[in-house]
């Protein structure tokens, strides 16, 4: 079976990880995420969102995150912008990587949005126009690709349908959400074999939710159909605030691990991951991830990580 030689792992738990959580985390605390974060090897952080603080108020203190986490040279650190007054706050901190949002299925984007998904790709229009005037990379987020809390199964060409449209405003990277834990590896199959028939792979990123055990199983098929970018959150923290049921993203600690296990390269050192998370776990509590809690207590009884 071939696999690629190198993985992009895209580190969402400041944001997508925390958004959904009931305590809201103080800046001091998600900076110090952040930059263990950074110290772990990530090349990719999704530090913050620039949404209504009264929808989302975790998330409040983002431009204060933005300012005072330690930026590495090598890293991306994009931020979620909902609108044009988004990213002008975006801008106004210094970002220079921006993600929008959107669904594949029309229910599921009402609620998150309050917007078709043609309002809302509309509405990308002048965010897109500006934000390559300010030469920022974007991302492009769809949920509910593999099914919807609402609606059911989703079609792939609905997928396919919402990719290229926003592929038309010029964004340069799609993550190909699975928001609330449904897909199996044939899901994946459906959707990435239409998908990869006109989109090149390094425009594709699978964002796996674990909410039936089956993310890692996705991961490993979509990496044998040659995605190479995976988002992630550390310790397992997540989910999606306007989806009823999606519980924590895929951990970053368990993709780590099963690549370790695969001889494929991501750059990430397990060991300062699981130092960021304990961080994390010390302010919210237990963390879901597997991996991270087999190597934390391994380590408490004396063995190796």
């Amino acid at each position: 079976m071939s696999y690629p030689q190198e993985v992009t792992i895209v580190e969402v738990g400041p944001r997508d990880g925390l958004q959904s959580q009931p305590k809201v985390l103080p800046a001091e605390d998600i900076i110090e995420f952040v930059n263990r974060l950074s110290d772990a090897g990530l090349t990719n952080i999704e530090v913050g969102a620039f949404v209504n603080p009264k929808r989302v108020p975790q998330m409040a203190a983002s431009e204060a995150v933005f300012r005072g986490i330690k930026k590495a040279k090598q890293t991306r650190y994009p931020v979620l912008v909902p609108n044009l007054k988004g990213l002008e706050r975006a801008l106004s901190v210094g970002a220079k990587e921006i993600a929008l949002f959107t669904a594949a299925s029309e229910t599921f984007n009402q609620k998150n949005t309050n917007a078709s998904i043609a309002e809302s790709i509309s509405r990308f229009k002048e965010v897109t126009e500006l934000a390559h005037q300010e030469k920022l990379w974007i991302r492009g987020y769809i949920s509910t690709c593999f099914g919807c809390p609402f609606e059911g199964a989703v079609q792939p060409e609905k997928v396919l349908e919402v990719s290229n449209r926003l592929l038309d405003l010029g964004v340069d990277e799609l993550s190909i959400g699975d928001t609330i834990g449904v897909a199996t590896p044939k899901h994946i199959e459906d959707v990435f074999h239409l998908l990869l028939e006109s989109i090149p792979p390094s425009k594709l990123a699978l964002h796996a939710h674990d909410t039936r055990g089956t993310a890692l199983a996705n991961c490993l098929r979509a990496l044998q159909l040659g995605i190479h970018i995976f988002d992630t959150s550390a310790g397992g923290v997540g989910g999606c605030p306007f989806a009823p049921g999606a519980t924590g993203n895929l951990a970053t600690e368990d993709l780590v691990y099963m690549l370790d296990g695969l001889g494929i390269e991501h750059g990430v050192s397990l060991n300062a991951l699981v130092y960021a998370s304990a961080f994390l776990e010390s302010r919210l509590g237990a963390l879901p991830g597997r991996a991270y809690g087999a190597l934390k207590k391994n380590e408490a009884d004396g063995g190796h990580l």
